[in-house]
């Protein structure tokens, strides 16, 4: 395990932060869709959209997550695993905005799971 360290917490949020990281990416896309031109109503607007609501949440609890993460994980080691971000976005997008999932995609999170198991080992 990490630093002999076999918590459960510690594993959820070594992977719960990169996750909740892509569903806020996929949040800001959904407020994307409904933003106005930009200037002062179309930030406000997009400030008061409860998706970008919603996402700016999903990041301010990731952030808090990945705080008390790194009090037992150095940094160099638990970095490693925002790689998932790149894994966890593409499944999202697929799920949530009907992004199709390409061979190339699978290539790259096989590669990048492949150079955290390295960094990690």
């Amino acid at each position: 395990m990490i630093g002999g360290n076999d918590n459960p917490a510690l594993w959820l949020g070594l992977i719960g932060t990169p996750l909740m990281i892509a569903m806020g990416q996929v949040l800001f896309k959904l407020s994307s869709r409904t933003t106005g031109d930009f200037g002062v109503a179309g930030i406000v607007a997009l400030l008061l959209n409860p998706l970008m609501i919603a996402a700016l949440a999903v990041y301010g609890v990731g952030t808090l997550v990945w705080i008390f993460v790194l009090k037992s994980v150095p940094l160099t080691i638990a970095y490693s695993f925002m790689a998932l971000t790149f894994c966890f976005v593409p499944l999202l997008a697929s799920v949530f905005l009907g992004e199709a999932l390409t061979l190339r995609t699978a290539i790259g999170a096989v590669l990048l799971i492949g150079g955290m198991i390295v960094i990690n080992s």
